[in-house]
């Protein structure tokens, strides 16, 4: 029975991926068709854009599209997320990164609109970080400081999924690499409907990369972006909610919080970076520049694709560390992550100086 049980689980999440990639990529060329009759091409002019010439940036309507019909068709309805609120966010969402990507949209705007999505998912879907597993001595949270820490979390993650779209591939893989593992992970609680819904996006991103590889065709544009962040920051908060209830012979991960730090660490870290430098330079957080580890690593002469296997090879060995790990407390682990993250950062830093002044030095590390 239990044989049984798994096989039916296992065709249900191949059918949902193989469906999701089939409606993206079926949708995409009639997107491209349309986006060139009415000359809809992203803003080749801007200073952050790294191509010469014309690309639509409407393929996130054909992953926002798939992950949709693939929720509905196979009715991913389930107590552990209610799903109706999450449609509600992501149409919210959809509907501005549709207008910034033909019009534009001020920031503003954008961080209110981001905050009503949010806050629609924690007061009234109830998807909130309720507890810290002691990190840094935290454990249950109250439901007003839960709901604030949960709000501005879903706003990071998909702030930082948008931020990092900015080479071809990176937000998708990244997108790919963070739900699936969740996705895994939801399978070894046997929580199926959970793992179905990554699965659902991951397979609605993995059939846009085909077609957002170098030379990309397409690109995701905010509506991609912005979705995959909001479904990433859903499936982080429910794995960590879902992780704290044990019980005789239920899997249990001691280190929930770690581990999502780490399946989020791309983004997140790069977001974290950024924002920083920029409030320290005297600047707004959200002015856009090129001081993204992707624009960094493509200073040293690296191609698109070999920047987006890099980062994502850095992404999996952060994941790698947590299950390795696993026996250290989640401080420590996160600590250690970051740790990890601010040498690779410095590693890239000390690079740069290099090629720039053409002598490798010791002093190249520090200024």
């Amino acid at each position: 029975m239990a044989e049984l049980l798994h096989s039916y689980h296992f065709v249900y999440h191949a059918l949902i991926i193989i469906i999701s990639i089939l409606i993206t990529s079926l949708a995409i060329p009639s997107i491209l068709h349309v986006a060139r009759a009415r000359h809809l091409y992203d803003d080749v002019g801007h200073f952050r854009k790294q191509h010469d010439h014309g690309i639509p940036r409407l393929g996130g309507v054909a992953i926002f599209i798939s992950f949709i019909i693939t929720m509905l068709l196979f009715s991913l309805i389930d107590k552990d997320l209610p799903v109706s609120y999450l449609f509600i966010s992501c149409i919210i969402l959809f509907t501005m990164g549709l207008k910034d990507d033909l019009s534009g949209v001020n920031s503003s705007t954008k961080f209110m609109i981001q905050f009503v999505a949010a806050a629609i998912l924690v007061l009234f879907g109830d998807i909130r970080i309720t507890s810290m597993y002691g990190v840094f001595g935290i454990y249950q949270l109250p439901y007003i400081p839960s709901s604030l820490l949960s709000v501005l979390v879903i706003m990071l993650i998909v702030n930082s999924f948008n931020l990092i779209d900015g080479i071809d591939g990176l937000a998708a893989v990244t997108g790919i690499i963070v739900n699936c593992t969740f996705a895994f992970l939801f399978v070894y609680f046997k929580r199926y409907e959970l793992a179905a819904v990554a699965f659902a996006i991951a397979g609605a991103v993995a059939g846009f990369l085909r077609y957002n590889l170098t030379p990309a065709k397409i690109f995701m544009g905010d509506t991609g972006a912005l979705l995959i962040g909001l479904v990433s920051a859903v499936m982080a908060i429910r794995f960590m909610e879902v992780s704290k209830i044990t019980g005789p012979g239920m899997p249990f991960i001691s280190n929930a919080p770690a581990l999502t730090f780490a399946i989020l660490i791309g983004p997140v870290f790069d977001t974290l970076r950024v924002f920083t430098l920029r409030i320290i330079g005297g600047k707004s957080p959200f002015e856009p520049d090129r001081n993204h580890i992707h624009h960094r690593i493509l200073r040293l002469g690296l191609n698109h694709l070999q920047a987006t296997i890099c980062l994502s090879i850095v992404n999996l060995i952060c994941i790698g560390m947590m299950f390795l790990l696993n026996w250290l407390g989640n401080s420590l682990l996160i600590v250690l992550i970051l740790l990890f993250t601010i040498i690779t950062n410095w590693i890239i830093t000390f690079a740069l100086r290099s090629k720039e002044r053409e002598q490798i030095s010791l002093r190249n590390f520090l200024v």
